[in-house]
């Protein structure tokens, strides 16, 4: 798989650390139920067959934080842009 990192172009998949699901929020610092929103943020994930949105970093590369749209089960991958804290940053 070669995912096309906006910055640095088309590049092999070893150069790529995967995070996980973009969708996934991180828990506010002051939640009612903090120990559990934790448990559930840092342990729990879906696993779904099809197109979804994922978090990687072109770690290899310029480091970049990526949103990959793509299909878990073909791999193809329908779009790549820069999370909006790595668009911020490149301002």
């Amino acid at each position: 798989m070669r995912i096309k990192c906006p910055v640095c172009g088309e590049r092999p998949l070893e150069e790529y650390a995967y995070r996980g699901d973009a969708k996934v929020q991180r828990p506010r610092t002051h939640a009612p139920d903090q120990a559990n929103a934790w448990h559930d943020y840092v342990y729990l994930r879906d696993n779904p067959k099809g197109r979804q949105k994922e978090h990687w970093r072109h770690s290899g590369g310029c480091g970049a934080w990526l949103v990959v749209d793509r299909d878990t089960y073909t791999h193809e991958i329908f779009s790549v842009r820069l999370t909006k804290a790595a668009r911020r940053r490149a301002k």
